[in-house]
């Protein structure tokens, strides 16, 4: 397998896995994100390179960052998406969930 090809293989996990969390189908996605089942489908796969502009749709879709689906990697755009998300919480809901990130920091921390 060339590195290409492992690369696009890596790129169609991320998107599954993200489109299985937020518990869409591929047609489901496909139209969230206004392309075709096809794209969905052979992206997943590997099969095929996205074009650039179906890229940017489905991780609009996907509430993730472009780079996230290229690389794996979270950034500030990512980082961005999860504070628009907290901004539609109550207070008591945000402490909530900055208990729950504590937890996980020590959690993790001590597995380090």
């Amino acid at each position: 397998m060339t590195d290409s090809e492992l690369c696009l293989k890596e790129i169609g996990g991320r998107i599954m896995e993200r489109r299985k969390k937020l518990g869409l189908t591929q047609e489901a996605l496909a139209e969230k994100g206004d392309v075709t089942a096809q794209c969905i489908s052979y992206a997943e796969a590997g099969k095929r390179a996205m074009r650039p502009e179906n890229l940017m749709k489905i991780a609009a879709a996907l509430e993730v960052s472009a780079d996230y689906l290229l690389t794996g990697d979270v950034i500030d755009k990512d980082l961005l998406i999860l504070a628009d998300k907290m901004r539609k919480l109550t207070p008591s809901q945000i402490r909530i969930i900055e208990a729950i990130i504590d937890e996980c920091n020590a959690l993790l921390g001590a597995q380090a």
